[in-house]
C-alpha cells in the first residue's frame, strides 16, 4: 500500500513538473513543489476523500524529492556514498556485489517505473536513449567512471540493468598476501616479470579479482619504465608511475568519432613503450597485441576465462575474429613467442564455503607458456604455481622458468642480486 502511494505521488509530481517552468536545477523550488502535492494528499487522507494517511509526511517529502532531483533508492549507488563493485537490477529487485565480492540486497524498496526513470536520467546525461526501437544498450555513465548496461523489453522480460562503478585502487602485493590470493613466492615472480619485455596475462571470471591483481603489478612496476595504459575506463591505479592513460570515447551521434582500444593499441605500439598494459581484452584489440613482440615492448593484460589454457585459446579466437584471413595456427603462434605468463583466478562460490558467503578471490594457478615450435596444435602449458582448492596454499610445482625465459628476467634481476629461481625457492623477495 505505501509503496503504491508512493508511486502515485511521484507520478504526479513528475507530471506536474513537465507541465511547469521549474527547471531540475532549482531544488528549493521543486522541493516546495513535492511538499505540497504531499501535504494536498494528507489532507485528503486525513479527512477521508483519499487513502490511508501517511505515518511521516517530512520522510515521504524526502523519497520524492531524492527521486526527481537526484536518483531515488539508486542514489548511494551514483553519489559513491555506498562501496560496491557492481549494481544489479532486475525489475524492482535491486541487489549489489558488495567490496568483499557478497551479492547484498538492497533493503530499500523500488518500483519498476523508478528504475526506468533512474535509468533514462542517466542516459540522458550522456545524450543516449533507451526504447523499443532500441531496447538493448551498453555506454559509459557517471563522467566516465561507470559502466551502465541496460536490456528492456520486449527483449527483456523486466528492465535488466548492470552498473559497474570503476575506482581506481591502489592495492599492492602486500595486502594480496595478507588476503591470501597470491604466495609472496608467487607475487615476487610477477613483480620481476614486468622487471623485463615480458607478456602477462590474467584470467578470469567477472569479479574474481583480476584487475586488483593487475594494480598490484603496476604498483610492483618501476617508475622508470615508458608505460602506456589503454582502457575503457580509468580503473587502473597509474599515478605513481607517471604513465600515460589513454581512453576509448564512443560514437558521436552520427556515428563518427569513436576510438576504440584496437586504435589504442594500435597507436601505442608505435610510441616506443617499454610496457602496454591493455584493460582487457574483448575485441579487435586482441590481434593488435600480436604486434607486440614485433615492438619489443611487454605486455600485461586481463581476458575472461575459467582457467590459463582457456583464456589462451580466447584470445586466440577473438584475435581471429578480426582477422578471418589470417590462420588460427599462426595467431596461436604468434601469441605463444609475446606471452610468457598466464595467472589465473577464481572467486570462490558462496554455495561452496563454510559460512555460505564465499567472495574469497584467489590466484588458482599461474603457468608459462613456451614458444610454440611449428608442430603444436594448441598451447603448451608448464604450470609454475598451483592451488588445489579454495584456502589452500598456492604451491611452488618445482618447476623453474622456462630457459629463454629465465634467462631474459634473469637478465633484469641482475642489479638486484638475485635470479628468479631464488624467488621461486622463496630466498629472496622483491617485496
Amino acid at each position: 500500500m505505501k509503496s503504491d502511494v508512493y508511486e502515485m505521488l511521484r507520478s504526479q509530481a513528475l507530471r506536474l513538473l513537465q507541465d511547469s517552468d521549474v527547471g531540475l536545477g532549482d531544488r528549493s523550488a521543486i522541493r516546495r513543489m513535492v511538499t505540497q502535492i504531499v501535504e494536498a494528499y494528507q489532507i485528503d487522507a486525513i479527512s477521508g476523500r483519499g487513502s490511508k494517511p501517511l505515518h511521516d509526511t517530512g520522510a515521504m517529502v524526502d523519497r520524492l524529492a531524492r527521486s526527481i532531483l537526484d536518483y531515488g533508492p539508486l542514489t548511494p549507488f551514483m553519489d559513491g556514498s555506498l562501496d560496491y563493485e557492481e549494481l544489479i537490477v532486475h525489475g524492482a529487485e535491486v541487489r549489489y556485489i558488495d567490496e568483499r565480492g557478497r551479492l547484498v540486497a538492497h533493503p530499500e524498496p523500488v518500483s519498476e517505473a523508478e528504475v526506468s526513470h533512474v535509468i533514462s536520467k542517466l542516459l540522458a546525461s550522456v545524450g543516449a536513449s533507451i526504447d523499443e526501437s532500441r531496447p538493448m544498450i551498453q555506454t559509459q555513465v557517471l563522467d566516465g567512471s561507470g559502466r551502465l548496461g541496460v536490456v528492456i523489453p520486449p527483449i527483456a522480460d523486466r528492465i535488466d540493468v548492470t552498473l559497474r562503478r570503476y575506482r581506481a585502487k591502489r592495492e599492492t602485493f602486500a595486502e594480496l598476501i595478507g588476503w591470501d590470493t597470491i604466495s609472496t613466492e608467487a607475487a615476487s615472480l610477477l613483480a620481476s616479470m614486468v622487471r623485463a619485455p615480458t607478456g602477462v596475462i590474467v584470467t578470469g571470471q567477472p569479479s574474481s579479482g583480476k584487475t586488483t591483481l593487475v594494480n598490484a603489478l603496476l604498483r610492483a612496476t618501476p617508475p622508470s619504465l615508458r608505460v602506456i595504459v589503454c582502457e575503457d575506463t580509468p580503473e587502473l591505479s597509474i599515478e605513481h608511475l607517471g604513465a600515460a592513460r589513454w581512453r576509448t570515447r564512443p560514437d558521436a551521434a552520427d556515428g563518427s568519432g569513436g576510438v576504440n582500444l584496437r586504435d589504442l593499441v594500435r597507436v601505442s605500439l608505435g610510441m616506443r613503450p617499454d610496457l602496454i598494459v591493455l584493460g582487457e581484452v574483448r575485441g579487435g584489440e586482441a590481434f593488435e597485441l600480436t604486434r607486440a613482440g614485433n615492438a619489443g615492448c611487454g605486455m600485461v593484460s586481463t581476458i575472461h576465462a575459467n582457467n590459463a589454457r582457456q583464456g589462451l585459446q580466447a584470445l586466440v579466437t577473438t584475435a581471429t575474429m578480426v582477422a578471418p584471413n589470417v590462420a588460427m595456427d599462426h595467431v596461436r603462434h604468434v601469441f605463444s613467442s609475446i606471452i610468457d605468463l598466464v595467472v589465473h583466478l577464481a572467486k570462490e562460490p558462496g554455495a561452496t564455503s563454510d559460512d555460505g558467503l564465499g567472495g574469497r578471490r584467489q590466484v588458482m594457478e599461474v603457468v608459462a607458456v613456451p614458444a610454440n615450435q611449428g608442430v603444436e596444435v594448441d598451447f603448451t602449458v608448464e604450470p609454475i604455481f598451483v592451488r588445489d582448492d579454495f584456502g589452500l596454499p598456492l604451491r611452488w610445482t618445482g618447476t623453474p622458468l622456462p630457459g629463454e625465459l629465465e634467462e631474459r628476467v634473469d637478465r633484469s634481476l641482475r642489479t638486484l642480486g638475485t635470479t628468479s629461481r631464488l624467488l621461486l625457492e622463496g630466498q629472496r623477495s622483491l617485496l
